[in-house]
């Protein structure tokens, strides 16, 4: 989970409840176990023979399902960047149990102590994954990164790869990695500060027990070998990205940016937060300087990441360009097929057509039918971590109703109000003896703070 993290198991009992109350699966029916162990016996056969390039992985050092490896390569001014990508397709073949149980989920549901797998382990964490202990079936996209950052899609291609090493975000040196990765990244950057795009990635919230029953949340910035290799995802899905709208198909991702009301309540948010916000910078150049390290603006961040209108998918639509706001380009997903059930379909488009192919029917058709699969599992996966951090809240609070704390109001309708703690990363809402404006600061007390019902009351004093 992106949002949350629980490495002594504090919020067991709550996340528990959760499961249950969002029927997260606990496993998979015998019968898509069956066929999963089938599907990962079968032999690669349509994949060329790339065992000689040497592809690291990198991700956090307890994963074992390894979506992507990569190896960087100049060439003239430019660098390759050939990312393989588990192929999911090979092992689940259209309308087989384990597709029907995918097309289910929709995407892996995780939880700070676990998750519900996508698919089943013996592909996901086995037979698919990029894992160093043997060849694996992948589909290399060759992307080509100019100086300037722009990228383009060179080729892509069913193939055989070995994994050289598995190497762990908060242990690699730069040693361990390919000649080029912290370039790439910088040109994906300038790149990006070029479109004006706006992507933050929050940091991770942590759950830390201060003793006598009492808990707080802290922050774990990304690290900086987590920047780099989301990079090279970014790289690959803008290259795929342009391909298909060249060939007037596919599947994007969109979303709007943050409305008008939107970025009036995150200025609340800011100045509860104690954090300058010019009145004539806009949202995005605003963001791009905050900084992870220090708890205010990481805060912020959290509270950026919660205010837009959420991305989505589209099928391509002529005279319709599809636009993501946050990257200020045309988008698609497609380099965590292991994850997300629309990866697979995006990697079959771009397979087929970077080999003078027809997009398969199949895959023109799920197209149109992703966009409703996928926002489903989206909102399901947005409720979950939702309730997470809400039980961490409630957690961290328990114990100190009673209390006195200081907030702003970002937001009103008049009867209650949306309110930023100062001194904690927590937005609540509490009801009003008489209208507020935005704005205005607040003292209010706590009366419950109940981790059984995920629910905090504040009372404006």
């Amino acid at each position: 989970m992106k949002a949350l993290h629980d490495p002594k198991g504090i919020l067991k009992t709550g996340l528990d409840a959760i499961r249950a109350e969002f029927s997260v699966p606990p496993s998979f029916p015998p019968q898509v176990l069956a066929a999963a162990t089938r599907a990962a016996a079968k032999t690669p056969s349509a994949h060329r023979d790339r065992t000689d390039v040497p592809f690291v992985t990198l991700d956090p050092a307890t994963s074992t399902d390894l979506d992507q490896a990569f190896a960087i390569e100049q060439t003239g001014s430019d660098l390759l960047l050939r990312y393989a990508i588990a192929d999911v397709a090979w092992f689940v073949e259209d309308g087989d149990a384990v597709d029907i149980e995918a097309w289910h989920r929709g995407e892996t549901l995780y939880l700070p102590d676990g998750k519900a797998g996508l698919y089943p382990p013996v592909l996901a964490e086995n037979a698919a994954s990029l894992l160093p202990d043997g060849p694996r079936p992948a589909v290399v996209f060759t992307v080509r990164v100019a100086p300037d950052g722009e990228v383009g899609l060179d080729g892509v291609e069913r193939s055989l790869v070995r994994s050289r090493a598995k190497l762990a975000y908060d242990r690699v040196a730069e040693s361990d990695l390919p000649q080029g990765f912290a370039e790439l990244a910088r040109r994906i950057a300038a790149a990006e500060d070029r479109r004006g795009a706006a992507r933050v990635d929050p940091p991770q919230q942590e759950v830390v027990g201060l003793g006598q029953g009492r808990f707080a949340l802290a922050y774990r910035p990304m690290l900086l070998s987590e920047e780099r290799n989301a990079a090279l995802s970014l790289a690959t899905n803008l290259a795929v990205a342009k391909a298909l709208l060249a060939h007037r198909t596919g599947l994007f991702r969109v979303m709007a940016g943050p409305d008008a009301k939107a970025v009036a309540r995150l200025r609340q948010s800011a100045s509860a937060l104690g954090l300058g916000w010019p009145d004539a910078m806009d949202l995005k150049d605003f963001e791009r300087g905050l900084d992870a390290a220090d708890p205010a603006q990481a805060a912020f961040m959290l509270a950026i990441r919660r205010a837009g209108s959420g991305a989505g998918y589209a099928p391509y639509h002529p005279g319709a360009e599809p636009w993501h706001a946050a990257i200020a380009a045309p988008y698609v997903h497609a380099t965590a097929p292991l994850r997300r059930l629309a990866d697979r379909y995006v990697i079959r488009a771009a397979l087929a057509l970077a080999n003078g192919e027809a997009v398969p029917d199949a895959v023109t058709a799920a197209f149109d039918r992703l966009p409703e699969v996928m926002a489903r599992a989206d909102t399901i996966a947005a409720r979950i971590e939702r309730a997470a951090v809400d039980l961490a809240e409630t957690v961290m609070l328990h114990g100190r109703e009673g209390e006195t704390f200081h907030a702003v109001v970002t937001d009103s309708d008049g009867a209650s109000a949306r309110i930023q703690l100062e001194s904690l990363p927590i937005i609540a809402r509490t009801k009003l003896p008489e209208p507020v404006a935005p704005g205005r600061k607040l003292a209010v007390r706590l009366d419950k703070a109940s981790p059984e019902s995920r629910q905090l009351t504040f009372v404006a004093i």
